[in-house]
């Protein structure tokens, strides 16, 4: 076992105490690495269709595949990052080995973690932590965001546009600015109606209700094609689009056309801008149970790798393909530089 301190074994009695000290952990900040895959998911956790789905795809698979046990986590309302961190400290004590955090509001507690457990493999996803055993699993999330921009643009009737992000974080800016971009490089005429569920609080991913409140508001206003990034609060704007005829969602991480939760509303997504949380969640899983060589640092998951990509699914904007794809050599050749962020 690792970090406990040696001891001299005089007969059985002492034999039998230093084997129950291994077996309960009591001696040392961690257990054993064989209990499995430790997944800590953001607000709404598994079944926000979105995000968190994506991420548990990756994570079911990889507990089929590998044959190892796993135990998922979520992170509620109003935790704060010592709340956050218990919860990844009770993984890595309890000897789960990779442990991940599903989205960026882990990065505090995760690098504290990082740094108490170093034997631990940990991933964050959607952040960059700068330690030995984190690998950092990012996407160009504004990449796939450009595509869903031109997507809107050359659907929109109304030249009206809307975007609803969970919260105004760095992060959700890159799906904005992407989104942005693609729509007036493609309709310079269309306008784009930026808004935000939460402002400052990662809450803005759980709330639905209040998705489909501000969809609503959109679509009164003649916008036709709602792109969100906002987690679990996306699903009310896909309702609210499947509500009023002539209009369009787009969806966000998983394809949400095939989404068993979304079914009823399915032929009002246009189409999703897939984010593969999955593939990466995988890939990080299968480095440390059957690689034995755990991915660290920054793993980059681009169009070009496929980490990003448009989605096809119910035929929707196969008229305007060849537009799309062309628009997709062009940023992997690097003819267009996609921005990272939102310009007001």
């Amino acid at each position: 076992m690792r970090r406990v301190s040696t001891i001299a074994v005089a007969g059985i009695a002492t034999a039998a105490l230093a084997f129950s000290v291994t077996a309960c952990g009591s001696s040392s900040e961690e257990g054993s690495k064989d209990a499995g895959v430790g997944l800590a998911y953001d607000v709404g956790g598994r079944g926000d269709h979105s995000f968190n789905d994506s991420a548990a795809q990756g994570y079911d698979k990889a507990l089929k595949d590998f044959d190892v046990k796993g135990k998922e986590l979520t992170a509620k309302d109003g935790d704060t990052d010592a709340d956050r961190y218990d919860k990844l400290a009770s993984l890595a004590e309890a000897g789960y080995n990779p442990v991940i955090g599903v989205g960026y509001a882990w990065t505090p507690s995760l690098t504290k973690a990082a740094k108490k457990y170093k034997d631990t493999d940990f991933a964050i996803v959607d952040s960059v932590v700068d330690a030995k055993n984190v690998a950092s699993l990012v996407a160009a999330e504004h990449e796939g965001s450009y595509l869903a921009g031109v997507a809107a643009g050359l659907k929109t009737k109304s030249d009206k546009v809307g975007f609803i992000g969970g919260t105004d974080s760095a992060l959700i800016k890159k799906f904005a600015g992407g989104f942005q971009q693609g729509l007036k490089d493609t309709n310079p005429k269309a306008s784009l109606d930026v808004q935000w569920v939460q402002v400052g609080s990662a809450k803005g991913f759980g709330m639905p209700d209040r998705g489909k409140d501000i969809a609503e508001g959109m679509l009164s206003n003649k916008v036709d094609v709602i792109f969100s990034a906002a987690g679990g609060s996306g699903a009310g704007a896909i309702e609210a689009t499947a509500g009023k005829k002539g209009t369009w969602s787009i969806g966000v991480d998983g394809d949400q056309y095939y989404d068993k939760g979304l079914s009823q509303y399915k032929n009002s997504i246009l189409t999703s801008m897939v984010k593969n949380v999955d593939g990466s969640v995988y890939d990080f899983i299968k480095s440390v149970i059957k690689d034995k060589k755990p991915e660290s640092g920054v793993q980059s998951y681009d169009l070009k790798r496929g980490g990003v990509s448009l989605s096809y699914s119910g035929g929707f904007i196969d008229d305007i393909k060849p537009k799309i794809e062309a628009a997709k050599k062009k940023i992997i050749d690097g003819q267009i530089k996609v921005n990272d962020t939102y310009k007001d």
